[in-house]
């Protein structure tokens, strides 16, 4: 487990990054090349999920760049063969949270802002607090709507 940096005084023990099929380093892309975190991860309608990129849009630079690496052989198998990489996901929005990726883009948020300095990490580990309680500090600071219904249907 890895120690992550707190808004509190003490430290607390981050969860230890999920393993992947096919290792991949956001601080090379996201970082190092500075791609932007749209490039690989869309947002198709109605905007509530990023997605993750089919491997054939990783083969774009990959098809050229890297091509000996046995993880970048990996994935050009999955491209060629048209199959979905099964990434263990990092977050998780519980299903009866209603959560738009796009209404929150839209209003100015970052991706960082949820989901931590990515472009440092080489692996990714839920460092963002998406807990309700996160949320709601998150819309307090933000002078956002705290009104259960925004985020909970009402029942």
């Amino acid at each position: 487990m890895r120690e992550a940096a707190s808004t509190q005084t003490s430290r607390q023990v981050a969860p230890s990054p999920p393993q992947q099929p096919i290792p991949f380093s956001h601080k090379m892309h996201a970082g190092n090349l500075q791609l932007q975190c749209k490039g690989c991860h869309p947002n198709p309608d109605p905007g509530e999920m990023m997605r993750i990129a089919p491997p054939s849009t990783c083969m774009a630079c990959h098809s050229a760049i890297k091509t000996d690496s046995p993880a970048v052989q990996k994935l050009a198998a999955f491209a060629k063969e048209d199959r979905e990489i099964r990434w263990a996901r990092v977050y998780e929005i519980p299903a009866y949270v209603y959560f738009s990726h796009r209404a929150h883009s839209e209003s100015g948020n970052t991706c960082a802002e949820c989901h931590g300095q990515v472009a440092e990490r080489e692996q990714l580990y839920r460092e963002g607090d998406i807990t309700m309680g996160g949320c709601m500090n998150c819309h307090r600071e933000k002078k956002a709507s705290l009104d259960c219904s925004y985020c909970h249907e009402p029942r």
